[in-house]
């Protein structure tokens, strides 16, 4: 099912047959270098699972990118609910394939996501949670119109320092 597109990109919600594209994607060391490690082709199936319940129980998750002009893999995109400093939070998040990276499609697809959350489900705050190397998603986040809020820590052993991006969000008049 379609749930946004922009001038260049589709975001649907992810299937089964999405295994091989997101199995490349997240299993990227290149894409995963922020995150503890690259995830598995079945860890990419669980991601899959994961996200397809969060549509059932939240209306909405991370969803595919595809370009529109030749419907090429581009990524993944959309919003989660994560709990930071003991807060629920709408975080938004995206993926990019390493051919497709640098060229602007996360901040796209990131802006009409922070769109959606405000417009179509009501969302009055998204966060953005970005490893402090991770310069690049630190600038989108800031295109997106989200400030850096506040460091915490989380994900796993370790406890990884992060950064907390966030922007209120008023309704469109």
């Amino acid at each position: 099912m379609t749930v946004l597109t922009t001038p260049r990109l589709v975001l649907r919600e992810m299937r089964d047959d999405d295994l091989d594209d997101l199995a490349a994607l997240l299993g990227d060391p290149g894409v995963m270098r922020y995150y503890p490690r690259p995830k598995t082709r079945e860890e990419a199936l669980e991601w899959i699972g994961h996200n397809r319940r969060r549509y059932r129980d939240d209306g909405f998750g991370l969803w595919v990118m595809h370009l529109r002009d030749g419907g090429a893999f581009a990524g993944d995109c959309g919003l989660t609910t994560q709990r930071v400093d003991g807060v629920d939070e709408v975080e938004l998040g995206y993926h990019v394939t390493p051919g497709r990276q640098r060229a602007g499609l996360a901040t796209e697809a990131a802006v009409a996501c922070r769109d959606h959350a405000r417009d179509v489900l009501g969302v009055e705050r998204v966060i953005a949670i970005i490893h402090p190397d991770n310069v690049a998603s630190q600038r989108v986040a800031r295109k997106a119109g989200l400030t850096l809020e506040k460091r915490t820590r989380g994900y796993g052993a370790g406890e990884l320092e992060l950064l907390v991006f966030a922007a209120a969000l008023r309704r469109s008049a």
